[in-house]
C-alpha cells in the first residue's frame, strides 16, 4: 500500500527537477539570443564610425599614443615624485643657516649656509661675466626648459672626438638643482633627481633668478662659493670691476674649481680662460677681434698660498649641524659660530699624504681614489680626507661611499665571541676547511695552519676562524647545526657592530664574518675608537661648542654622555691581539717608534678595496683606498698604501704631545719631546714659549717631505710585513662561486 505513494513522490521530484532544467535552458537561450540581438544592433550603430586606409592607420596610431603616453606619465609622476619631496613652501630658505667654523684653536677655518655673497644684483654684473659663463656651461640657457637635449648630444660627440677639452652634458639649471637639493652622489637615481628638479625650478623660478642663484652658490675653488666672493679672493676686486680677461679665467673655474684655480696651477687656468675667450666667439657674444688683448695680457691673481680649506671636513660638519638644528637642539637660532675639533695640521698632513702617495703610486697601483678619517678615541673629529680633489669631485668617499671593508670587519666578529665569554686572546683555535652549505671559505694560500691560539689568528687573518666563532655563536644560544648556527650568530655579529658604531644597514650572508657587507669609512674609525677609549660609543662629531650670533653657548658636546658597549677586560684583550696585528702581522708598516698602535688591514676580493684602520691611546684613524666604479687595483692591500698613509699622518700628529696609554697595554715608550722633533699645530700650548704656530707647521711639513722623500717607493710593498704573495693572510679566493672577502 505504501510503495505506490512512494513512487508517486519521486515521480514528482523527477518531473520539478526537468521542469527546473528546462527554466534555466530556456532562461540561457533567451538571454544569449537577447545579447546578441543586442551587440548586433551595436555593431551596426558603430559602423558610422568605422574608417579605413590612412585614416584606420592614423587611428591605430593615435590610440597607441594615448596609450603608451598615459603610461609614461604614470612612470614619470613615479620617477619625480622623490624629487619632488625634496621640495617645499620655503625651498629657497632651506639653507638660510649661517655657520662660521673655528678650528679647535678658535680659529676661523671656514663658513657654511648663507654665507655665498649675493648682495651683487644680477644687472650689475659684468656683462662679460654673464656672456663668458653662458657660453661656456650652458650656451642654450635662455633656450630650453631646463634640460638640453641638443646641448647634451654636443657634449657628447665633442667628448667622443677626445683631445682633452671635454664638454659637460648639464645645463646651468640642472647644476643649480644639484647645488640646492642634492649631493654629489655618483648615482642614476640623482641624474633622475637633477632632471626632474631642474624641470620644477624652470617653472618656478625666471631664467635670470635661476642664473643669479647659480652664480652666487657655485664653488669656485680656494674655499669660496660664489662669483663675488671668488673675484675678491683671486683678484682682490670687487666682481664688477673684472676684465674680460679676469672674468674667462673666473668663468673657467665652475667646471673644475680646484684644477683650474690660479693660485694652485696658474698655466691650467690660463689655458681655460682662453678656452672661454673661444668659446665666447663661437657662440657670437664677442668677436675675434675683440678677445685679442685679453689672450695677449692674461689674468694675474694676487699672491696666495695654496691653502688647505678642509672642505670634505666643513661639508660633513655642516651636515650634522644642520642636524641638530631640524632636531631642535639650537632653539630655532640661525646665526651660529661652531667651534669644531678640527686640527690644521693632522688635516693638511692627511691631504698631504693622500696626495703624495695617489702621485708617486697611483699608476703602479692603478689606484685613483683615497679616503681618511682621524678621530680623538671619544669621536672628536680630527681630520678628514673625502677624495683625491676635492674641486673634481666634492661626493665624500669617507662618508657617503659604502664598500666592502675586508678583514678589517673581523675584529667586530672577535669582539663578539669575547663579549659572549666563549674566548680569550690564549684560546687555543683550529685553522681547518669548514663549509656552510655549499661555500667553504679558505686563507689566501689554501692552505690551513691548524692548531693555534686566538691571537695568532686574528695576527695572521685567518679566514676560517671568524667563521667558526660565528658558529659557536649561534650555538650558545641552543641552536644546533653549523648553518643555522652560523645564521644566528652573524645576527649577534651584525648586533655588536651596530652598537660599536657601524650606522649603515649589513646584509646578512654567509661572508659577512670575513669582511662582506659593506660599510664606509667614518664609521669604522668611530668603531674601532670604542676599542681605543676603554669600550665606550665615541659617535663621531665635529661640533664642541655651538654659540648663537649674541655669543650665547647653547650646546655643548661635553654635555653628551656615552654609551658603555664593552667590558674592561673585552677591550684589553682586543686592543692586546689587535696590537700583534701591527707589531707581527700584515700592519707592519704601521708602526710607531715608541708608541703602541693597534689595528687592522682589510683587502677585499679582486683587490678593489684596501683599508687599514688603527689607532694609539690618543687618535684613530680609518684610511680606504680604491677606484670609484669598483675596477681592481694592482694587487693593492690594506698593508701598503693605506698602512703607509696612516704612518705618514700619525707619525707627524703624534709629536710633541702628551702620550696617553692604549687601554690594557703597556706604557708607550717615546718620550714626550725628542730632540729634533718638530711639532705640529696641536702641540703649539706645550712649545708656545719657542715657536710660533705657523713655524711649527712648516717645519712639520718640511719634516713629512723629507721622510716622504727617505721612504721611497714602497719596494716589495706586496712582499713586506708579511705579505709576500699579495694579499697573504688579507686574501681569500672565491670556492665554489661564492666570495670570501677578508
Amino acid at each position: 500500500m505504501r510503495l505506490p505513494k512512494a513512487t508517486s513522490i519521486l515521480t514528482r521530484l523527477k518531473r520539478a527537477a526537468l521542469g527546473f532544467d528546462a527554466w534555466v535552458n530556456a532562461s540561457l537561450y533567451d538571454s544569449g539570443r537577447s545579447t546578441a540581438e543586442t551587440y548586433e544592433r551595436f555593431q551596426q550603430r558603430m559602423q558610422v564610425f568605422s574608417v579605413r586606409g590612412w585614416k584606420r592607420v592614423a587611428l591605430d596610431l593615435t590610440s597607441e599614443g594615448v596609450t603608451l603616453g598615459t603610461g609614461g606619465a604614470v612612470l614619470m609622476l613615479a620617477l619625480a615624485q622623490p624629487a619632488f619631496n625634496l621640495t617645499s613652501d620655503n625651498w629657497l630658505k632651506q639653507q638660510d643657516l649661517a655657520v662660521t667654523f673655528l678650528d679647535r684653536y678658535g680659529v676661523e677655518v671656514g663658513r657654511r649656509g648663507i654665507k655665498h655673497d649675493d648682495s651683487l644684483k644680477l644687472d650689475d654684473f659684468p656683462d662679460s661675466m654673464i656672456k663668458a659663463l653662458v657660453s661656456t656651461e650652458d650656451r642654450r640657457f635662455y633656450e630650453h626648459w631646463g634640460i638640453d637635449p641638443i646641448g647634451t648630444a654636443r657634449a657628447l660627440v665633442s667628448n667622443s672626438r677626445g683631445g682633452g677639452n671635454t664638454q659637460g652634458g648639464s645645463s646651468i639649471t640642472q647644476q643649480l638643482a644639484k647645488n640646492l637639493f642634492l649631493t654629489n652622489e655618483r648615482s642614476l637615481e640623482r641624474k633622475v633627481n637633477e632632471a626632474f628638479l631642474a624641470l620644477w625650478l624652470e617653472s618656478h623660478l625666471s631664467k635670470n633668478e635661476i642664473l643669479k642663484l647659480y652664480l652666487d652658490r657655485a664653488y669656485m675653488g680656494g674655499g669660496t662659493f660664489g662669483a663675488v666672493a671668488a673675484a675678491d679672493y683671486y683678484f682682490g676686486k670687487p666682481l664688477k670691476d673684472v676684465s674680460l680677461a679676469e672674468a674667462a679665467m673666473l668663468a673657467g673655474l665652475f667646471k673644475a674649481p680646484t684644477k683650474y684655480a690660479p693660485h694652485v696651477n696658474l698655466p691650467a687656468a690660463r689655458a681655460r680662460a682662453v678656452d672661454v675667450l673661444h668659446n665666447m666667439v663661437e657662440a657670437g657674444f664677442v668677436t675675434e677681434g675683440q678677445i685679442q688683448t685679453a689672450l695677449r695680457n692674461p689674468a694675474t691673481p694676487v699672491t696666495r698660498t695654496r691653502d688647505i680649506t678642509a672642505d670634505y671636513y666643513l661639508d660633513w660638519a655642516f651636515g650634522e649641524i644642520k642636524g641638530m638644528a631640524d632636531s631642535g637642539k639650537l632653539r630655532g637660532d640661525r646665526v651660529l659660530i661652531v667651534k669644531t675639533p678640527l686640527d690644521i695640521g693632522i688635516q693638511k698632513r692627511a691631504d698631504q699624504a693622500v696626495e703624495n702617495i695617489l702621485r708617486q703610486y697611483g699608476d703602479q697601483y692603478d689606484v685613483d681614489e683615497a679616503a681618511m678619517v682621524i678621530l680623538d678615541p671619544d669621536g672628536a673629529l680630527r681630520a678628514m680626507v673625502g677624495g683625491a680633489d676635492y674641486g673634481e669631485s666634492q661626493f665624500n668617499r669617507a662618508t657617503d661611499s659604502l664598500r666592502q671593508p675586508g678583514s678589517s670587519f673581523k675584529p667586530y666578529v672577535y669582539a663578539a665571541g669575547l663579549a659572549a665569554g666563549l674566548y680569550r686572546p690564549d684560546t687555543r683555535v683550529v685553522d681547518r676547511p669548514i663549509c656552510l652549505g655549499n661555500w667553504c671559505p679558505q686563507n689566501y694560500g689554501r692552505s690551513f695552519s691548524g692548531a693555534t691560539n686566538l691571537t695568532v689568528a686574528v695576527a695572521k687573518s685567518i679566514n676560517t676562524i671568524p667563521i667558526q666563532i660565528s658558529v659557536a655563536l649561534g650555538k650558545a644560544i641552543g641552536i644546533k647545526g653549523d648553518y643555522p648556527a652560523a645564521k644566528a650568530g652573524r645576527a649577534k655579529i651584525i648586533d655588536m657592530a651596530h652598537r660599536m658604531g657601524i650606522t649603515t644597514p649589513l646584509t646578512d650572508s654567509v661572508s659577512l664574518p670575513i669582511g662582506s657587507a659593506e660599510v664606509n669609512v667614518i664609521d669604522q674609525a668611530a668603531a674601532y675608537a670604542v676599542f681605543a677609549n676603554g669600550g665606550r660609543k665615541a659617535k663621531p662629531y665635529a661640533a664642541m661648542e655651538v654659540k648663537n650670533s649674541s655669543g650665547e653657548v647653547i650646546y655643548r658636546h661635553a654635555d653628551e654622555k656615552p654609551e658603555q658597549i664593552l667590558s674592561p677586560q673585552v677591550v684589553a684583550d682586543m686592543n692586546f691581539m689587535l696590537n700583534k696585528v701591527v707589531e707581527e702581522g700584515t700592519g707592519r708598516r704601521a708602526q710607531l717608534d715608541g708608541i703602541k698602535v693597534a689595528g687592522k688591514s682589510g683587502t677585499t676580493n679582486a683587490y678593489k678595496d684596501a683599508w687599514f684602520v688603527a689607532y694609539t691611546g690618543n687618535y684613530v684613524g680609518a684610511v680606504w683606498f680604491g677606484n670609484d666604479d669598483s675596477t681592481s687595483t694592482n694587487k693593492m692591500t690594506g698593508g701598503s698604501l693605506p698602512a703607509m698613509a696612516w704612518h705618514d699622518v700619525m707619525e707627524t700628529a703624534h709629536q710633541g704631545i702628551e702620550l696617553k696609554a692604549m687601554p690594557g697595554l703597556k706604557e708607550n715608550t717615546r718620550p714626550i719631546a725628542q730632540a729634533g722633533s718638530s711639532s705640529p699645530p696641536n702641540a703649539a700650548a706645550s712649545a708656545a714659549g719657542k715657536l710660533s704656530r705657523r713655524s711649527f707647521e712648516v717645519i712639520g711639513s718640511m719634516n713629512g717631505l723629507f721622510r716622504t722623500v727617505e721612504a721611497g717607493p714602497p719596494a716589495g710593498a706586496r712582499a713586506a710585513a708579511g705579505e709576500t704573495t699579495g694579499a697573504v693572510a688579507d686574501g681569500a679566493r672565491p670556492v665554489g662561486g661564492r666570495i670570501g672577502i677578508p
